[in-house]
């Protein structure tokens, strides 16, 4: 595989770290990406998404869901279970995990479900009015010259 060397975008760049990293993240193949539990991400509208896991043999109460620094952190701790039970086959993995998705700037939680054993995770980007698109009127020379006509007339009166 090849790499790629990401030195020269931070030396002549300013602001642009975060993406930087991202890029850093993405083509390293030195980490092993985890593929449990598996996962979906789905968009739902323009500015929304869910992000669903299957996390079956787990409760409510075994899963964490936590926001860090742009960070979506879903972890799950099986609690202890008793060793009563005599598995001829297991199948259904209960191990602990720790899934990590980093979110965009101005995409924030808005709420969490599980049912059937997918866990399901509602997200969605508020922008803020400053960074909106806003329409600006344009006016005509003629009516600007009117305008100043009018406010030299009411000052020699």
């Amino acid at each position: 595989m090849r790499t790629f060397d990401l030195a020269p975008l931070y030396r002549s760049t300013v602001g642009f770290d975060q993406l930087a990293n991202m890029m850093d993240r993405v083509l390293s193949n030195d980490v092993a990406q985890p593929s449990y539990p598996p996962y979906n991400i789905e968009k739902t509208a323009e500015d929304a998404y869910r992000i669903s896991l299957a996390v079956a043999g787990f409760s409510a109460d075994d899963l964490s869901i936590e926001v860090k620094q742009n960070a979506l952190v879903v972890t799950a701790k099986k609690g202890e279970e008793s060793s009563e039970k005599a598995y001829l086959h297991r199948g259904i993995a209960t191990r602990a995990f720790e899934r990590r998705f980093h979110l965009a700037d101005h995409v924030r939680v808005i709420g969490a479900s599980h049912e059937d054993g997918m866990l399901h995770v509602d997200l969605e980007r508020e922008i803020p009015e400053a960074l909106k698109p806003r329409r600006i009127e344009i006016s005509s020379g003629a009516t600007k010259a009117v305008d100043q006509d009018v406010v030299d007339a009411k000052a020699v009166n």
